[in-house]
């Protein structure tokens, strides 16, 4: 059985998704019951060079959408970075997951050898559809919203490995 380049995009970042939702409720939740202003936990961050809370949900919900439009072959919508809440980072994730839910397997499937630019900062990397899935993409995602986990984790909010893998399959 082989596994398609949509089986291996799509539905992982959906669940990662679900998951982050409610982690994300599960912060807001104990802000809530601690008497935390929430901007406190947003702003945190597990180490001073460290992006914030708030910008690891943000990048964590850009690379997938941005890349899974990649592997489409269209080209990725644009998204403010404007939240100040965990409802607004609520919202994102959301509007991130309805938006990756639209693309099908005939869009994504075939994808293997596309080339795909990523602009970066300093760069523009170049990469091969697989490649870029595998190497890139999922990477990235799980990377952010771990370190997302972690933030949260790191701050006292009640998380366990089971937030993280949500309802397994």
């Amino acid at each position: 059985m082989t596994l398609s380049m949509y089986q291996a995009s799509v539905p992982p970042v959906i669940h990662g998704f679900a998951n982050l939702i409610n982690i994300l409720n599960k912060g807001q939740e104990y802000a809530d019951a601690k008497g935390i202003d929430p901007s406190v936990l947003l702003g945190s961050r597990l180490y001073p060079n460290m992006f914030p809370l708030l910008r690891q949900v943000q990048i964590g919900t850009d690379i997938p959408r941005r890349g899974i439009a990649r592997l489409a072959g269209v080209e990725p919508s644009k998204r403010e970075d404007n939240e100040t809440s965990f409802q607004d980072l609520i919202d994102r994730v959301n509007d991130a997951k309805s938006y990756i839910s639209d693309f099908t397997p005939d869009q994504i499937d075939g994808s293997e050898a596309r080339v795909i630019e990523v602009p970066l900062r300093k760069e523009t990397m170049t990469f091969q559809g697989q490649s870029f899935l595998l190497s890139f993409l999922l990477p990235n995602f799980y990377f952010h919203i771990t370190t997302a986990y972690n933030i949260l984790r790191h701050n006292g909010v009640e998380l366990g490995k089971g937030d993280f893998l949500g309802a397994l399959k």
